[in-house]
């Protein structure tokens, strides 16, 4: 057989229109054609066959000093566009600026990576897995048993011996990550993942475990006068460095379905307490608190004395609960969600709560 070559337009006819082209019913007379002649061709949109006056430099030949007066306007920072100048961003009359980039750049980040919910985990940098935490107990035990009276490595080995109780909390984070990472990974409306500070200690065993289901993860670090390095499990592309805590307290709420606080020191008790105070307020909506290791937390405030002393309320007591397995943890928001009548991760309808913002206003 020979392949049929379709008829193509008779000589001198117009070629056919494109898929979606305006097609002209009128028939293309000699006076319309003489017409059209006159319209020009479009001018290229990046090209131009002359250049313009100021696309080359002022010559040397008019005036010899020209290129040094060029080239300090050129050099001096007025010159440069206001997105590209970094001094000019540093000043502190563009704090405001800063802190919409400081915003802007995750929040459009994890719209990118479909992240619509996420699980808090807070804890401390120095709770250690548990093999690292027993070689530094071993090794401060060897330096004291050279110099028993050495009271600073007395006090030394008692608090890492504290540290390698407390890492078994290593291992629970870790798990608590492997169980959101295998939930969230299948959440419908979008991926539902664990968010620590991206630090070490208990933000990396959370981190770590979503990691060790194939989960993705997210860290949220802050610039501080010293280096610092994110822990290795936190996924590439959702570990965001932001300048202002405000705005990474903003971060880790703004998502949240729950929160769980290990044994922490300071930057846990903050965004704990945070947390508290604003679900108290009911300036974020209610959430699940979850205190893991009853017996730290117990020690660390007594928030039964502060509703004795009515400087909290009752009902104030009853925000968070306490827990000790992964398993207990994820058990206790699911029955917390189904007490509230809605799933632990919503599908969202509307617009305003596409990402699952917590915000009551």
């Amino acid at each position: 057989m020979h392949e049929v070559i379709p008829a193509g337009p008779p000589p001198g006819a117009a070629p056919p229109p494109r898929a979606g082209c305006y097609i002209d019913p009128r028939p293309f007379v000699p006076e319309e054609r003489t017409r059209m002649s006159k319209v020009p061709v479009p001018a290229h949109p990046h090209q131009r066959r002359e250049p313009l006056p100021w696309q080359a430099p002022k010559a040397a030949q008019d005036d010899p000093d020209a290129a040094r007066c060029l080239r300090a306007i050129c050099e001096d920072p007025s010159y440069r566009e206001a997105d590209r100048d970094v001094d000019f961003l540093q000043h502190d009359d563009t704090r405001g600026v800063r802190l919409q980039l400081d915003y802007l750049k995750p929040q459009f980040l994890l719209e990118q990576h479909d992240i619509r919910h996420t699980i808090v985990v807070l804890g401390g940098t120095r709770i250690v897995e548990p093999a690292e935490a027993a070689r530094r107990a071993d090794r401060l035990r060897a330096e004291l048993a050279a110099k028993p009276q050495d009271a600073d490595l007395q006090r030394r080995l008692s608090v890492a011996e504290r540290v390698r109780a407390k890492s078994r909390y290593y291992e629970v984070a870790r798990e608590f990550g492997r169980l959101v990472g295998q939930v969230g990974e299948r959440a419908e409306g979008g991926r539902a993942v664990v968010v620590t500070g991206g630090g070490p200690g208990v933000m990396e065993a959370a981190n770590r475990g979503a990691a060790d289901v194939g989960a993705r993860s997210i860290g949220l670090n802050i610039t501080l006068p010293h280096e610092q390095f994110p822990n290795p499990y936190v996924t590439p592309g959702l570990c965001f460095q932001f300048h202002y805590f405000a705005m990474r307290k903003l971060h880790f709420l703004l998502r949240a379905r729950a929160l769980v606080a290990f044994p922490g020191g300071y930057g846990t008790l903050d965004e704990l307490f945070e947390t508290l105070t604003l679900v108290q307020t009911r300036k974020i909506r209610p959430l699940p608190i979850v205190l893991v290791g009853e017996d730290y937390w117990r020690r660390v405030v007594d928030l039964d004395f502060l509703a004795a002393e009515g400087t909290i309320d009752a009902e104030d007591r009853e925000l968070f609960w306490f827990a000790e397995s992964a398993q207990h943890i994820w058990d206790g928001i699911v029955h917390w969600y189904r007490q509230a009548g809605e799933p632990v991760f919503p599908v969202h309808g509307g617009a305003g709560a596409a990402h699952g913002e917590r915000s009551t206003r």
